[in-house]
């Protein structure tokens, strides 16, 4: 697996608008709204993609559901760490397996465009390991 840098870092929100009173208001993060309670910048220094994501809509990207397995753990932040390709999604999630991590799904396409697996690291939180074309001028 070849990393290349960190994609993106997003809190897991399970009340998004508390927590953007810290990033948005009392931080001063130019997060904006996405889609519904997503909000995300491409603009904070030292940071590709940084974003406050709300539980139930990291719930229906891993699970295609709006509530958290109850026998999960739950997360409470998102690191997506960006691979040279789409192939190379495959190749890092059949690896991760390989190496004895259970996958909260495989390699696929979301609607952006970006190509993603994930996983739940013992700490809890959502790792991704992905490929969006946007990042790769």
């Amino acid at each position: 697996m070849n990393v290349l840098f960190i994609t993106s870092v997003a809190v897991v929100a399970a009340d998004p608008p508390e927590s953007r009173k810290l990033f948005v208001d009392a931080l001063g993060l130019p997060l904006k709204s996405q889609q519904g309670e997503y909000y995300s910048s491409e603009e904070v220094g030292g940071s590709k993609h940084f974003g406050v994501w709300p539980l139930s809509e990291a719930s229906q990207a891993c699970f295609g559901t709006t509530e958290w397995p109850a026998d999960r753990t739950v997360p409470q932040v998102s690191l997506e760490f960006e691979v040279e390709s789409a192939k190379a999604v495959d190749a890092a999630a059949a690896e991760l397996e390989e190496k004895g991590f259970d996958l909260l799904h495989s390699a696929r396409e979301e609607p952006w465009g970006q190509t993603v697996a994930r996983l739940l690291s013992v700490e809890g939180s959502i790792v991704g390991i992905s490929y969006a074309p946007s990042l790769h001028d």
